[in-house]
């Protein structure tokens, strides 16, 4: 087969495109500059996508044999990740960019265009795993449950998963960074980037408040009682505990979360970890990556990147074209917000996933 490497610079794309490579395959490195000014998207260890970035991947590149070239995606990314960040943030709700990056960059403008050139599909370094499942490939958990990635990669479609390889699905971190040093390439020890990309001093309420502007608003109890001030509510999740800054303590002494963002009013609502506890999700635009679902089902529903699996019974509800992906979990969950991904396993395998609209 003919394929597209996404080459980060970091070491999982790296030692991803030698295998594909030595698996026969005609392998093309290509490096995605996502900013128009690359060295504000790296901060030590956070952040990606700088000219350190792209120099790791060109010389990696060589290393491996494969031709390199870099693929200017900098307006596209701007337009479907930055902005639908920002977008939702001042919506009130919790968005996951890296999810946005997969689905509308990585996993369909790049397979978009690299079809449109005669590839075959596309490697990437992520930790997962496609496998055939009654003739139609499916996507499954990687066999490193630390680095398992198939969370954010869930936002894939069929004909996504048909064009997508990740060839690191079969092993470690420790052992990928041991071929990569034996392969002889640089990147071996180079740190895991971390946080988002765009935001590489980690600080989302401060970059949040650079763009959308400073705006003050009551922070406020169940029952509206105004127990202090906050400069934006977009700044705030749901299940936030620190950075709350209130002026009227709890008489209990119980530290207070975040249960409610109203952009509408620019209002934060606190108050017990116990009205964090969630039984039901609603999710809206099902992607499904395998057989679509039919009926009501058991499995799990995973919530954040890294969390974990919730027993729950799944189903889809309502009557139109596209319709909502319903769980119910066993045991309460608690502080989630909306925005955020609701990712359905079939034991490893990813049945699909949507976005997080109510909770109940």
């Amino acid at each position: 087969m003919k394929l597209i490497a996404a080459m980060s610079g970091g070491v999982d794309s790296a030692v991803a495109a030698a295998r594909a490579r030595e698996s026969g395959h005609e392998v093309i490195g290509v490096h995605l500059a996502l900013s128009k000014n690359p060295k504000k998207y790296r901060s030590g260890a956070r952040g990606c996508c700088t000219i350190e970035d792209s120099h790791d991947a060109r010389r990696a590149a060589d290393v491996i044999g494969i031709p390199f070239y870099i693929w200017d995606m900098s307006d596209e990314f701007h337009d479907k990740v930055v902005e639908n960040f920002l977008s939702e943030y001042a919506a009130g709700n919790t968005p996951n960019p890296c999810l946005r990056c997969n689905e509308k960059i990585k996993f369909a403008a790049v397979l978009d265009r690299a079809k449109a050139m005669g590839f075959d599909g596309v490697v990437t370094g992520h930790y997962a795993q496609v496998r055939d499942r009654d003739g139609q490939r499916s996507l499954y958990r990687a066999i490193d449950s630390g680095k398992d990635q198939s969370y954010v990669l869930a936002v894939l479609d069929q004909d996504q998963i048909n064009g997508a390889h990740f060839p690191l699905g079969d092993t470690t971190k420790e052992n990928v960074r041991l071929e990569a040093k034996s392969r002889g390439l640089s990147v071996a020890l180079k740190p895991d980037s971390h946080d988002i990309c765009f935001v590489p001093s980690g600080d989302n309420a401060g970059w949040l408040r650079e763009r959308l502007g400073s705006q003050v608003g009551d922070i406020v109890d169940e029952v509206g009682n105004k127990l202090g001030e906050h400069k934006g509510a977009y700044t705030f999740t749901i299940g936030q505990r620190r950075g709350l800054a209130l002026s009227v303590p709890e008489k209990t002494g119980e530290p207070r979360y975040v249960l409610r963002v109203e952009p509408a009013n620019n209002r934060v609502v606190v108050g017990a970890k116990a009205g964090l506890a969630i039984h039901e999700i609603s999710g809206w635009n099902p992607i499904w990556c395998g057989p679509r679902p039919i009926g009501r089902n058991r499995g799990f529903v995973q919530v954040r990147a890294h969390g974990s699996p919730h027993p729950c019974q799944y189903s889809l509800e309502g009557s139109g074209p596209v319709p909502e992906l319903k769980a119910i979990v066993d045991e309460p969950i608690h502080g989630l917000a909306t925005g955020q991904a609701m990712v359905i396993y079939d034991g490893d395998r990813v049945v699909g996933s949507a976005t997080i609209t109510g909770t109940k």
